[in-house]
Order: structure tokens, then C-alpha cells, then sequence
């Protein structure tokens, strides 16, 4: 009896276009990075590794991007959700937010939003801003929220996250771990507090990246046995954090890595980190494989 081929949700993609001038952080000094990067260049990879949906991800912060996101996912089946950006301090947020979760059309593949945490200067903002009526609205629009942190972040996204136990979130890149410098204790201390709220979820994704020039599977698998450890299969989902990922491997890479560090679990299990679980998060519609 043939065994069924694993099937894939990337919950943790990127597109951009150069001219759009909204990527501060995009510069000619990250040449792999430094072009256009398109659902063709991406549609290839998806393809070869049975990859059945995506989830794009801001990498702006502004709402012209997220609208530029939601036309590609219009334009792209297999751009199933969109995670985008919204200035949760501004009195119009809930009008904004709107506005995006019905797009012009009356309908949007808009599934939570994204503050880029890890580039402002405060890092207790999230739990010291005043953004509560922001986060309600999500709330009552059953959108989500994706943490973009760094180990240092922890306490303060705790604090933030037993003030709105109704939010859906998901911490992204396992919270960019030291995993160079292998330094773990402190981020497993304050990921665990986290780990341990309801419906907290967590992404393996660019984790290539933060472990840098000369990574190997072993230096990968403390976090990645962390994060089962603590979070459970039910609650982690499989990203590529592409085109960020060339950084430091490619697409098969990934894949194949991954495939190995996970090898561990169940077949159900394995399906969930994979797909199921990024599918029920952010309330993805199914396709079938092609």
C-alpha cells in the first residue's frame, strides 16, 4: 500500500518589490536579498515539495503593503492567508483593519497582523502601548496575531498576552533564539511561561538564519526539541521565513532539514507541525495537492 506524501502549509513566506520603497530594513548591503521576489519564484519550490499553501507575511510596516499583499493573494490561489500591518496605536485602527479584512472586494484572505516588535526601540512597547481597543477588534474579527520578537522580548509579549487571553497568537522564528552562541537558558525560561498560556502557538521558521554560517542539524535540534517540548506538536507550525531563508540555505534545504529534525513524531503528528496545524490557526480553506 502506497504511503500518502505528506502535505505542507508554509505559514511563513515573504514577497516584495524593490520599488515600493517601504522595506527600511532592505538594503543593497543584503544582496541575496536586494531584488524582487514574486509568487513565480516561488510557485517552483511549493510545487517540488508538495507545498500546498502558503501564508504571506508583512515585511513593512504599512498598510500599503498589506494591501499590495492581499492583490497578490487575489491574484494567487495558492496564497491562501495574509498576515498584515496595521499602526495599532492610531485612533482609526478598527476602521483600517476593516477596511483590509473586507478589501474593496467584500472579500480577503486578511488572517492577523504583524507589528515588527524586533525594530522598535522600546522593547516593552507591546505591553506598555496603548493598543487595546486595536486588539479587541482583532478579537472580535477572529483575526490573529504574529509576535516578531527576540528572546529579550519574552516577558514583555507575556505580560501583553494574559491581558488578552481571547487572542489568537503565534510567536514567530521559535522568538530568534541565540542559537550562534548557543545561549538557550533564558529563552527556554521565558518561552516556557509563554508555552504555557491557552492557544499559544509558536513557528519553526528562520531559524537558518539566526544560527548563521556553518550550521548543522545538531546545532539546530536544541531548539527545535525545545520547542516540541514545550509547546507540543499541536501548537507548532512549519514555515520557511522565504526569501530571508537564502540567507543562509535555500528552500530544499529547509525542507530537508526540517524533514529530519521532525523525524521523531508521529505520522499525525509530523502532518500537523506540517500543515494542520497552520490550517486551523489561521482558518485556511483546503486545496488538494496538484
Amino acid at each position: 500500500m502506497a504511503t500518502a506524501t505528506l502535505q505542507r502549509i508554509d505559514a511563513h513566506q515573504h514577497f516584495w518589490s524593490i520599488a515600493r520603497t517601504d522595506y527600511g530594513w532592505l538594503t543593497p548591503e543584503l544582496p541575496a536579498l536586494y531584488r524582487d521576489f514574486q509568487p513565480a519564484d516561488l510557485q517552483p519550490m511549493l510545487a517540488a515539495h508538495h507545498v500546498t499553501g502558503t501564508v504571506l507575511v508583512q515585511a513593512a510596516p504599512s498598510v500599503a503593503e498589506t494591501r499590495y499583499m492581499l492583490g497578490l493573494a487575489s491574484q494567487h490561489a495558492f496564497i491562501q492567508g495574509v498576515v498584515g500591518w496595521v499602526d495599532l496605536t492610531a485612533a482609526d485602527a478598527p476602521a483600517v483593519i476593516d477596511e483590509l479584512a473586507e478589501h474593496a472586494t467584500g472579500h480577503s484572505k486578511l488572517k492577523g497582523v504583524r507589528p515588527m516588535l524586533q525594530d522598535l526601540p522600546d522593547d516593552a512597547w507591546i505591553a506598555d502601548a496603548p493598543i487595546a481597543a486595536a486588539i479587541q477588534h482583532l478579537i472580535k474579527r477572529g483575526l490573529s496575531f504574529d509576535a516578531l520578537v527576540k528572546p529579550r522580548h519574552l516577558p514583555h509579549l507575556l505580560r501583553f498576552a494574559q491581558r488578552h487571553p481571547e487572542l489568537s497568537m503565534v510567536i514567530d522564528h521559535a522568538a530568534k533564539p541565540h542559537i550562534a552562541a548557543g545561549h538557550f537558558d533564558e529563552w527556554r525560561h521565558d518561552l516556557a511561561a509563554l508555552a504555557r498560556l491557552p492557544g499559544m502557538h509558536i513557528k519553526l521558521s528562520g531559524l537558518l538564519t539566526e544560527a548563521g554560517p556553518g550550521w548543522t542539524v545538531a546545532t539546530l535540534r536544541p531548539v527545535v526539541d525545545t520547542v516540541l517540548d514545550l509547546f507540543g506538536p499541536q501548537a507548532v507550525m512549519w514555515g520557511s521565513d522565504w526569501p530571508v531563508l537564502n540567507l543562509a540555505g535555500d528552500y530544499a534545504k529547509w525542507v530537508q532539514v526540517s524533514d529530519e529534525l521532525l523525524a521523531g513524531l508521529s505520522p499525525a503528528e509530523r502532518q500537523a507541525v506540517f500543515a494542520g496545524n497552520a490550517t486551523r490557526f489561521y482558518r485556511l480553506a483546503p486545496r488538494e495537492v496538484r
